[in-house]
């Protein structure tokens, strides 16, 4: 569930930044369709590219009686056939006891010296917000304080809250911390946010608290917020993302909120952004997000009434504030006006902020650190006394230290108690503790503590094996793309596989979004698939951002044929090497995967028998109408631009789909609850499939938003159904049961 990027780079978090945010058969086609987030609208263009109407258009209403008769329908009998199969129930209970077990690295945030934990189990089913200190969290067995029971919490308010995060700040130090908690009805992206005071665990009586929405909101100080909301007719954008930012005070109704900055219905979203100085000076700002990958930031300086624009390029991110240096990553070449240098995309670069405050220009910009071909930047965290590199090597994640010398800056890599993926999984520039996580696809998750002043990492959790590795071996192997470009992937097979096209293998990809895809550990996937004889395997296509911005954009819009080219390679080059065949090969991806997994059906159904497609996008002439569609035209063109169109006309799943085609029996899986990826897609093509009687899989989550599940039960759930299917399809045993 990829497409978690909700408006561009302007909501990707960066260590120092406080931004907004911490898956009837026929009806006339000219039908009014109101579609969650979106204006009611009667559309009676045509949207095929033979001209003719859509008829399925009535799918698009979300919770239209008729749609979600079809849709009950559809889970029904899914629901009956699936957990039917012998293999069901041991599945979801092996997928059940992996998600709730206590067996769990409970990953934080530490304020105060206490470690801050979101947790959820069999019992504890929407989750607990706990606490403990750092001492007691370093034990085998940490001392929780529950904050909040969002269980007690939903069935005292009649809800079905899901915790969204919380966006904590503390004016002063040794004060009272003030936490913004976004709760969302059902999983959806819009929330509503109530301020929670954590010294007394309750929430701020008379205290900010907002109506839902898809919204953002940044501490200014302890009696001010900045807020981006839906404020009323024509205050969204065409994707549904608030542009107009108010300065919200304490005391005063949400509705005399003060607007600072102003964006148009055109953008993707404005967001509200903070940036936090060394010495705890917050420099108030907004990010806009001009397309999914531009975004003008602004500085919004006290008792000024205009905005100062960041003198930065629009495809760049910010990366946070270190020794007076602004940080920040390119996503597109740079040669700064005035200065002698030149910067590549994917460069980590650096100016004096204070110089800038000053003089409100852009000052001299120096380099940090540079890729070579093999490297791609992921981020910077900000520590008190470091600041650290996170990057991806040849598709393994490292961490590297950054220094100042008097030849410039260096970098040293972290030595890490083994061989593995590393990330950065907490780091605050008042804390001198940094968590780093530690995993492979064979080496279940550790947490690693890295101590600032000692530069020393030290274990400080880690996991049990979850599933049998014995007998397992991971190789990375390259495929040649149609363009000749040598495309990598990993597989994780049995050491004794016979090379005779006979093992189960699934192929997981997502190729979009400059979204990398790293060796994870999934107990889930070692105990349903692994475990069982399968074979996995992760392609790391381009679109992705797994060798960096070039490697994401080489996809883009009429190119991204490219990116399927490549999962093709992939498929036919693990048949080559005698791994697998199309009888025995599956696919699987959600969201901008599930576009993927959609195309692969249409375009090669002969190469594989198992399709599992996650709430996918799946009609591209129409996606740019559906709830947040209207913010990816930057990756997948603009259906209303006539040679953007005709290319999506050449790859649209549901426009491509052939009645005449021997398609292997596909899984669709949306949820109602999804106001990112409108569920209208899956339902579409599932519909598609239902008229001209071709076997296929439908299930739809009620609730559960875009990850299609609100809690871990649905989750294993979920998970059971779609290693039922895949073993019914792709093993000799089950390959004859659709």
């Amino acid at each position: 569930m990829r497409l978690f990027l909700l408006a561009g780079a302007a909501l990707l978090a960066a260590a120092g930044c406080q931004t907004a945010y911490e898956t009837p058969d026929t009806e006339d086609a000219a039908t009014t369709v109101t579609t969650a987030d979106n204006a009611t609208a009667t559309d009676t263009a045509p949207l095929l590219p033979n001209g003719e109407q859509d008829p399925y258009l009535w799918l698009e209403e979300v919770e239209g009686e008729d749609a979600l008769a079809w849709v009950r329908a559809q889970n029904e009998r899914t629901l009956g056939e699936l957990q039917a199969d012998p293999l069901y129930e041991g599945y979801y209970q092996d997928a059940l006891d992996v998600l709730t077990s206590d067996e769990r690295i409970p990953y934080g945030t530490i304020r105060d010296g206490m470690v801050y934990n979101f947790w959820q189990d069999e019992t504890n089913v929407r989750g607990l917000w706990r606490r403990t200190p750092l001492e007691s969290y370093a034990s085998d067995s940490p001392d929780w304080e529950t904050i909040v029971d969002f269980d007690k919490l939903a069935e005292e308010e009649g809800k079905n809250w899901v915790y969204k995060g919380a966006n904590c700040f503390q004016p002063e130090e040794g004060g009272k911390w003030l936490c913004m908690v976004s709760l969302s009805d059902g999983g959806k992206d819009a929330v509503i946010q109530r301020e929670f005071d954590l010294s007394t665990k309750t929430f701020v009586e008379d205290g900010f608290i907002t109506p839902e929405a898809k919204q953002g909101v940044a501490w200014a100080d302890a009696d001010t917020l900045l807020i981006a909301t839906d404020w009323g007719e024509g205050t969204t954008t065409q994707s549904g993302y608030p542009f107009i930012v108010k300065r919200w005070t304490r005391g005063t109704p949400l509705a005399e909120a003060e607007e600072v900055l102003r964006g148009t219905e055109n953008d993707v979203g404005v967001w509200p952004v903070v940036f936090e100085k060394e010495d705890g000076t917050r420099l108030q700002g907004a990010a806009e997000a001009d397309t999914f990958f531009t975004s003008t930031y602004w500085w919004l300086p006290d008792g000024e009434r205009e905005p100062v624009q960041w003198p930065i390029p629009p495809k760049s991110s910010p990366q946070g504030i270190y020794q007076g240096q602004f940080l920040l990553t390119l996503q597109q070449d740079w040669a700064p006006e005035g200065q002698p240098v030149a910067f590549k995309s994917g460069d980590l670069v650096a100016f004096d902020l204070e110089l800038f405050l000053e003089t409100r220009a852009l000052p001299a910009v120096e380099l940090i650190f540079s890729p070579n071909e093999s490297q791609a930047v992921n981020g910077v965290a900000i520590a008190d006394g470091a600041a650290l590199l996170s990057i991806d090597e040849n598709v393994v994640g490292k961490v590297l230290k950054l220094g100042q010398g008097l030849g410039g800056w260096t970098t040293s890599e972290i030595e890490l108690p083994g061989k593995g993926q590393a990330g950065i999984a907490f780091a605050d520039k008042d804390v001198d503790t940094v968590f780093l996580n530690y995993e492979g696809f064979l080496t279940p998750d550790s947490l690693l503590r890295y101590d600032v002043k000692t530069g020393e990492a030290s274990p400080l959790k880690s996991l049990p094996a979850k599933f049998d590795t014995d007998g397992l071996a991971v190789e990375q192997f390259f495929a040649t793309s149609t363009d000749g470009t040598k495309i990598p992937y990993f597989i994780i097979h049995r050491e004794d596989m016979p090379l005779d096209g006979t093992t189960p293998t699934l192929l997981y990809g997502y190729g979009g979004f400059q979204v990398s895809m790293n060796p994870s550990y999934s107990a889930v996937r070692g105990r349903l698939w692994l475990e069982q004889g399968g074979a996995y395997v992760l392609a790391n296509i381009r679109g992705g951002g797994e060798f960096g911005p070039a490697w994401h954009q080489a996809g883009l819009k009429q190119k991204r044929q490219i990116i399927y080219d490549d999962f093709i390679a992939v498929g036919e080059d693990l048949i080559a090497r005698g791994i697998t065949s199309s009888d025995h090969l599956g696919i699987m991806g959600g969201s901008n995967g599930g576009l993927l997994t959609g195309v692969m059906l249409v375009q090669r159904p002969d190469l594989w028998d198992a399709v599992v497609t996650q709430v996918p996008l799946l009609d591209m002439l129409r996606y740019h109408k559906l709830l947040a569609g209207a913010s990816w035209v930057d990756e997948y063109g603009d259906p209303d631009v006539p040679e953007e169109r005709a290319f999506l006309e050449t790859i649209s799943p549901y426009q491509n789909f052939d009645p005449d085609a021997d398609y292997p029996t596909p899984f669709f899986l949306t949820s109602t609850k999804d106001d990112r990826v409108h569920p209208g897609h899956a339902r579409k093509m599932a519909k598609l499939f239902e008229v001209t009687e071709k076997p296929f899989f439908y299930y739809e989550n009620i609730d559960g938003g875009h990850s299609a599940a609100a809690n871990q039960k649905e989750t294993a759930r979920r998970s059971a159904l779609e290693y039922v299917y895949l073993q019914r399809r792709l093993t000799v045993t089950g390959s004859a049961q659709d």
